[in-house]
């Protein structure tokens, strides 16, 4: 594993090639957060703290007037990859259960019309109905007008190379923008991943042959578990170029990816990427924050994508309206709106994800992993 990570280094770590589109960006960078601060003997409450304070405050008004749009939507860096990316993504789950496969077609391709580039798939998601329709919508030019992520489940080499080239396949392209290992929930997980004959070792062959550009991992379970993956990874040499996780109103007050994992990643240039911001709606039916509430409030963050479900046109209007609409919120407003969610947050019950299987693909199906 190691020596695969160190050819890729060896061909990769060229400077004066960082800026070139089609880069593939060497997945070697310094000490991960969380490992530095255990070979340091910092404790990980004490150096999330310091971490906290002095990264996340360096962030506050990152949309300056500089920033960069494109037809009325803010477009940020997805960490050391510098690929620029739509500040709203759309979810990949919601675009594979429409009655009519060309209404999903519809809502993908007009929300790239409207400026949106990043597309949100799984390997699993509806039984892989999610990428099918979003390769059908993909066609016609539209695949280059889109930063295009999906996931694979695979933790062993056969089947994360099985899922990838499926994933191809189905999205009727060669080459996935951005490839993620789907559901980091276990603390197993990363040490499967990063395992001889792993599914670390398929996901650098598949982007030493051009199949993959970035690889990431994403998690909805626990920040603990986020942490371990990062450090396992720089165990290996190896840093991601994106994690996902869940960053919203809730999140902030019970178990938090923001507290504990945003820091690392902005410590270490990783693209964040932050889902469920209502909660896959489950947070609204607490009745302490609406939508636009929801979604400015992980706008506001230092993420790079917000990736929320468009299931139909008009909740796609909304969301466009939504991230077109968005102004940077000071620390009163942000304040006011974490005392109003602070009570409904505190024993979880709004983030099933979190406290329930409910939204655990891979533990209902745990021949996915291989």
């Amino acid at each position: 594993m190691r020596e695969a990570v160190e050819r890729r280094f060896v061909m990769n770590n060229k400077e004066n090639q960082r800026d070139q589109e089609d880069e593939r960006r060497p997945n070697v960078a310094p000490v991960s957060g969380a490992q530095d601060a255990a070979d340091g003997g910092i404790s990980r409450r004490g150096f999330l703290g310091l971490a906290a304070a002095s990264i996340l405050l360096a962030h506050v008004g990152e949309e300056s007037p500089r920033a960069e749009f494109r037809n009325g939507i803010p477009y940020r860096t997805l960490g050391r990859s510098r690929e620029k990316v739509s500040l709203i993504g759309l979810g990949g789950y919601h675009l594979g259960n429409q009655a009519d496969p060309q209404e999903s077609i519809r809502i993908i391709r007009t929300g790239l019309d409207e400026g949106i580039n990043f597309l949100d798939n799984c390997w699993d998601y509806n039984a892989g109905e999610s990428e099918i329709r979003m390769g059908n919508a993909l066609r016609d030019g539209y695949r280059q007008k889109a930063f295009l992520m999906s996931k694979i489940d695979g933790r062993t080499k056969a089947a994360a190379a099985s899922q990838i080239n499926e994933s191809l396949r189905r999205l009727q392209t060669d080459r996935i923008d951005l490839l993620q290992f789907h559901e980091i929930i276990r603390d197993t997980d990363p040490d499967r991943v990063f395992a001889e004959g792993g599914g670390m070792e398929a996901v650098l062959e598949a982007q030493k042959a051009g199949k993959v550009r970035f690889i990431g991992f994403t998690g909805h379970k626990s920040p603990d578990i986020h942490l371990k993956m990062l450090a396992a990874g720089s165990k290996h040499g190896f840093t991601f170029d994106a994690v996902q996780m869940p960053l919203n109103v809730m999140d902030a007050h019970f178990n938090s990816f923001e507290k504990k994992v945003l820091p690392v990643l902005l410590k270490n240039d990783i693209g964040v990427l932050g889902m469920k911001p209502m909660g896959d709606h489950i947070i609204l039916e607490s009745k302490t924050a609406t939508p636009v509430e929801c979604l400015h409030y992980a706008m506001n963050l230092p993420t790079s994508v917000v990736i929320t479900g468009c299931d139909s046109l008009p909740i796609l209007q909304q969301a466009l309206q939504t991230v077109r609409s968005f102004q940077p919120m000071n620390s009163s407003q942000v304040a006011a709106l974490l005392a109003k969610t602070a009570k409904a947050a505190e024993a979880g019950q709004f983030e099933l994800y979190k406290t329930s299987h409910r939204f655990d693909g891979t533990y209902a199906n745990p021949q996915w992993l291989g």
